[in-house]
């Protein structure tokens, strides 16, 4: 056998190549979108002009993004016969679930290597409005046409609800769908790249993507928070429920995080668009659950380095604009698009098959098929 490598497990301190879309400091507490601190971007900068930045390497020539604006508004017009799949689905899915099938209807043909950046522009509008009609037709209201005067972040909440949304409610969500937008390698782009990397189409690496999403650990736990803070209920509670919660080793969602190991910056700026919007109560207990919870865990695990994470304001962001938890990680996935577009688009632009190695660790070579099974052996 050959002499053993290195194994790194989950790939900690591997880089499997250069990138030019996004920068994760973890340890400086920064994250940059092609050389632009993201708090000098949030909140104010629309989200067409976030993924203008993304996808073509630099701001547009004017806020919002006139290229991007006009790519959207086209492409919100989604052909019937895909509605008519999206129409057709079981209505009691959970949102990602039926998103997941969302997206692989697209990959009608009309998508092809290598990726391009209309393909992405036409992802990044498609999904939201398929989301929507789905999430209207499983509440058993009526589709919402898209508004072509209503921004990206203002025709989500439009499509959703029939209603123009609230300006407060648009700026918060801009702001949520600018800070997620992209984060470096993490794991559904690292999917996306992979599926790139062998030649496939934007639709089916997206779809890969977006599969990553299901589990907690990766877009999934912004829910949880909601959760956790509902079970608590009151600021009083935090305390002997936290404590609990540790004694039984069960994890507190919102808090670490792979990459920082100081303060996740989007976390610090969906606190501050949380106190601008959020129910003052629900602050509160938030809020007491952060002091309560970072206490605890820092008592627990004195060299762990644990920050509040960005799903944890995520959580109180969401559920101020009017989304249940059940479409947090969808819209978790409709900001990523422009970071996961991005990417195809560089992955296509100096392709190589990502295979890594994987160090076997089995019994050694030589072993013999059982006697009594030689019978069964193709040709014997």
């Amino acid at each position: 056998m050959e002499a053993p490598v290195r194994v790194s497990k989950g790939l900690d301190g591997v880089s499997v190549g250069e990138s030019r879309i996004s920068w994760v400091g973890g340890e400086t507490g920064d994250l940059v979108y092609r050389g632009y601190d993201v708090r000098e971007l949030v909140p104010g900068i629309p989200y067409e002009s976030v993924a203008h930045l993304l996808l073509f390497g630099e701001p547009p020539s004017s806020d919002p993004s006139p290229e991007v604006v006009d790519a959207l508004r086209r492409h919100r017009t989604v052909r019937p016969e895909i509605e008519k799949v999206v129409d057709s689905l079981p209505p009691d899915l959970p949102p990602l679930e039926a998103l997941r099938t969302i997206l692989s209807v697209l990959g009608d043909g009309s998508f092809a290597y290598p990726p391009t950046i209309d393909q992405g522009l036409r992802l990044i509008a498609e999904t939201p409005v398929l989301l929507a009609r789905y999430v209207r037709r499983s509440t058993r209201a009526a589709p919402v046409r898209p508004n072509d005067e209503l921004s990206h972040a203002a025709n989500y909440l439009w499509m959703l609800s029939g209603k123009i949304p609230d300006r407060a409610k648009v700026a918060a969500l801009e702001g949520y769908l600018d800070l997620l937008a992209d984060h470096g390698m993490n794991a559904s782009t690292f999917v996306l790249r992979i599926a790139i990397s062998t030649q496939s189409d934007l639709i089916s690496a997206a779809t890969g993507a977006l599969g990553t999403l299901k589990g907690p650990v990766h877009g999934g736990a912004p829910s949880r928070v909601s959760e956790m803070l509902d079970a608590i209920g009151t600021p009083s509670r935090a305390e002997d429920w936290i404590a609990d919660r540790l004694a039984r080793r069960e994890v507190l969602y919102g808090f670490g995080h792979r990459a920082y190991k100081t303060e996740d910056p989007r976390a610090v700026i969906l606190h501050e668009i949380a106190r601008r919007v959020a129910d003052p109560a629900r602050l509160e207990l938030a809020e007491q659950v952060e002091r309560v919870a970072l206490d605890s865990l820092r008592r627990a695990k004195p060299n762990a380095r644990l920050y509040t994470n960005v799903e944890y304001y995520s959580a109180v962001v969401l559920e101020a604009v009017g989304l249940p938890p059940g479409l947090f990680t969808p819209t978790f996935a409709v900001a990523r698009t422009a970071g996961w577009a991005a990417h195809a688009l560089e992955q296509a632009s100096d392709n190589r098959l990502i295979r890594p190695d994987i160090e076997y660790v089995g019994p050694a070579p030589g072993r013999k098929w059982p006697r009594a099974l030689a019978g069964h052996r193709p040709g014997a």
